[in-house]
């Protein structure tokens, strides 16, 4: 049985001043809205455009549902610590918070991966691709990312419980990270480390060297084919949506290793977990779908059909 019934979340340990946890709030919050705003905009085109259920539009409004749910396991409690000071988490809570950011993280790191792989199919075989990626494939994938992404976390967690947990119970971060929890345990962590460190790389690494692969194959292919407008424009893409998955993937990757390293700063740990959780769903919409010829068109045909049936 653990002693501590609840954590405080600690927010940013060198920034405690009013000043500072204003300009969070204000950030944080405008980032947020922008998220949901952004998203639920393409689940709705999406949902109202026939033409978009097609795989391609399946995967990207899949993400969006993603970026919604990811960014609001944190954010939510991370405003209130900042705005109210309503930085008390229950015990039930912390770990219920720390297990929905790890899988959402993974489901989203798998579902990347998956779009690449879909981008392959179409440039690289487009004979083959509507054999190959129908709707029914891609929602029998689609559904792998989001089990594969519960059943990750379920190791760590489960090893995690099992520990003790004495006091003291403030947690050096803005939610309830998995590293920042297990280090208020009072008992060896050793084990519990090197498998959330071996699961995490994994999970975010792998997938990583298979986009790469993807887009090096893409960008190969569109380099042969394409005049150098094609070329500007494959490359402009290509560069868009590697720069997004990288900061999303290797932050990750960098939080969970800067643990390991003896006088990383705490601020900075932290202000990039907090990122790599709200910039990628902030910048999705834009460039997965705002520059989407067909999603554009459709979100533009979709507000005029609103405007004369309100007429």
């Amino acid at each position: 049985m653990s002693a501590v019934q609840q954590f405080i979340l600690v927010g940013f340990p060198g920034f405690q001043d009013r000043e500072s946890k204003l300009v969070f709030s204000i950030f944080f919050l405008v980032a947020y809205l922008l998220i949901c705003l952004g998203n639920l905009t393409i689940i709705a085109t999406f949902t109202l455009d026939e033409n978009l259920h097609k795989p391609m539009y399946v995967l990207i409004c899949n993400l969006a549902i993603l970026d919604i749910t990811f960014s609001s396991v944190t954010v939510p409690k991370l405003l209130a610590v900042f705005m109210f000071d309503f930085n008390m988490i229950p015990y039930a809570a912390c770990f219920m918070q720390l297990f929905f950011y790890l899988a959402l993280g993974t489901s989203e790191s798998f579902l990347l991966m998956l779009m690449a792989y879909d981008r392959f199919v179409a440039i690289c075989n487009p004979l083959l691709y509507p054999t190959i990626m129908t709707n029914k494939v891609i929602l029998k994938q689609i559904t792998l990312c989001w089990v594969g992404g519960l059943l990750t976390p379920v190791l760590p967690l489960i090893l995690a419980f099992r520990l003790p947990f004495c006091g003291p119970n403030k947690v050096v971060h803005c939610f309830c990270d998995h590293s920042s929890v297990l280090r208020l345990a009072c008992a060896d962590i050793l084990i519990n480390s090197y498998v959330a460190l071996t699961i995490a790389l994994s999970v975010l690494l792998i997938p990583l060297a298979y986009i790469v692969f993807s887009y090096t194959r893409i960008i190969a292919s569109v380099v042969k084919i394409a005049t150098s407008e094609g070329r500007l424009k494959a490359f402009s893409t290509c560069g868009t949506h590697l720069l997004v998955i990288c900061i999303f993937i290797l932050t990750a990757a960098g939080v969970y290793i800067s643990y390991r390293i003896p006088g990383t700063s705490e601020d900075i740990r932290i202000m990039a977990a907090v990122l790599q959780n709200v910039i990628p769903p902030l910048i999705n919409p834009i460039i997965y779908c705002l520059r989407t010829k067909e999603i554009r068109d459709s979100f533009v045909k979709t507000v005029k059909r609103g405007k004369l049936l309100s007429h």
